[in-house]
């Protein structure tokens, strides 16, 4: 039986480089630093409230942009999707889709990161 989500993994060329985008753009908090493997991969950890951990490591078989982020997306949470929104935008985060709004469910913005990644900022209804 599966329990829980324990992590999302986002791989990359340049893990160092795309977990300083998500360190000091986007925000979150890094918990981890690592080398893993033969090759002396680096893996960054990012601890986000409390849920899993995001892990950006590298790969030896991912070479460039994403050709495909529209095939997984992952919400990070918001209380104020203008402002955070907005502070994305003068960071000059590529945005994909403005502030639009999903009946029942809350706000939705959609950013790429530096790897052509898609991730969305989301303000939730009050529940």
């Amino acid at each position: 039986m599966i329990r829980v989500l324990e992590s999302l993994m986002i791989f990359s060329e340049n893990a160092k480089k795309l977990a300083k985008f998500y360190r000091e753009v986007v925000g979150l908090k890094q918990s981890y630093e690592a080398e893993i493997g033969e090759k002396d991969e680096k893996l960054y950890g990012f601890k986000v409230g409390k849920g899993p951990e995001i892990g950006i490591m590298d790969h030896s078989k991912i070479k460039g942009q994403n050709k495909n982020p529209e095939r997984i997306i992952f919400n990070l949470e918001v209380n104020d999707i203008k402002k955070e929104a907005g502070r994305l935008t003068k960071a000059k985060v590529k945005k994909i889709q403005d502030i639009y709004h999903v009946e029942g469910y809350g706000y939705i913005a959609t950013f790429a990161d530096v790897d052509g990644n898609y991730f969305q900022i989301v303000q939730v209804r009050a529940k």
